[in-house]
């Protein structure tokens, strides 16, 4: 499992799935999260925009990320 600090209080998943590297573009993350392959928690989640705060675990394409 990676981990990601962030500094702030939250990060959005789309940001997430960009600065982790895991998409090239905003629109991959987007079209990802659309399309039910992200888990935030191990549950399937669709908003684009969600917030995640710390200790949060998402996952995409059998990898994982902690935010803390």
């Amino acid at each position: 499992m990676e981990i990601f600090e962030i500094h702030t209080e939250y990060i959005q998943l789309n940001q997430l799935l960009k600065a982790s590297g895991w998409c090239e573009t905003g629109a991959q993350a987007n079209e990802a999260i659309e399309n039910g392959a992200v888990k935030v928690n191990d549950k399937v989640e669709l908003r684009k925009r969600n917030k995640l705060y710390k200790d949060s675990i998402i996952q995409f394409n059998k990898q994982k990320i902690k935010i803390v």
